[in-house]
């Protein structure tokens, strides 16, 4: 039996992996999602922290209990990335040789973003040295305090202004499409000194490395798209492909039934696993 592993930031949801497991044969595919070390149902204290480290091993330690499992095929593991979590798949598929095909949606890498800002517009040194100086101050705080502060989600109340990239993050985690009373984006959001890691640690290092097969898929108007062109354009190989969905945005490669690529997505499993 083939597996595929569904990691998807924010959301406990098997949208994705049921339709591609339909599509392939539910008797020849076992799909699995779980949440992110420190989240959700998932163990780990603190609470609400991340880490590349970390959050790359989640995928790992997935396809270590799948490939024990007497109902998988432990040479057919697929794994799927979605928003962080794609950024995260990539960085798993990097030094995980059990992982034979890697699907990562919409993704962010978050290790440049927080090093760097939104679009790179703060990568310099100066810049970098002002946040590990507030986020070290915050350290000191929350021993203090005995918690651990929360960066605040997406704003409850969308101002005029906002930048196209938090009106579309509104539309989702403050709406019915992705509003949950425990997910972290649509309320207080993770652990201010989270940051600190994600400054100091870039994944994808060693994506130009990967052998196996990897597809990136992204929307044409989404604002994080340079994410995955410019990962693409590290990767080596005939068995790596970007694909671009005309006119879609962020958050539609989230849900959108009608604009997420389920076809090409088993496609893909099909010909690599």
């Amino acid at each position: 039996m083939s597996s595929i592993v569904v990691f998807i930031l924010f959301i406990i949801c098997l949208l994705i992996a049921i339709p591609v497991s339909i599509s392939l044969g539910i008797v020849s595919v076992l799909p699995g999602a779980f949440d992110p070390s420190f989240t959700g149902e998932s163990g780990g204290t603190p609470r609400y922290m991340a880490s590349p480290d970390i959050n790359t091993e989640d995928f790992q330690a997935a396809v270590d209990f799948l490939s024990v499992q007497d109902n998988v095929d432990a040479d057919k593991i697929g794994i799927i990335g979605i928003c962080s979590w794609g950024g995260m798949a990539l960085n798993a598929a990097a030094i995980d040789t059990r992982i034979k095909a890697t699907i990562s949606s919409t993704m962010y890498d978050m290790t440049r973003v927080n090093a760097k800002g939104y679009f790179d517009a703060e990568d310099s040194k100066e810049a970098r040295h002002e946040k590990r100086k507030a986020l070290n101050t915050q350290r000191i705080k929350d021993y203090k305090n005995g918690t651990y502060a929360l960066a605040g989600g997406v704003v409850d109340s969308l101002p005029k202004d906002a930048p196209f990239f938090v009106k579309d993050y509104h539309n989702y985690y403050k709406t019915a499409r992705g509003y949950h009373t425990r997910s972290l984006n649509s309320n207080g959001g993770w652990n201010v000194t989270s940051t600190l890691s994600f400054l100091n640690m870039p994944i994808l290092q060693y994506a130009d490395e990967i052998q196996s097969a990897v597809l990136l898929i992204h929307g044409e108007k989404a604002h994080s798209c340079y994410f995955s062109k410019d990962a693409y354009g590290t990767l080596k190989g005939d068995n790596k492909e970007l694909m671009i969905i005309p006119d879609a945005v962020h958050t539609d490669l989230y849900d959108k039934t009608d604009v997420i690529p389920f076809d090409k997505m088993v496609e893909f499993f099909h010909k690599f696993m």
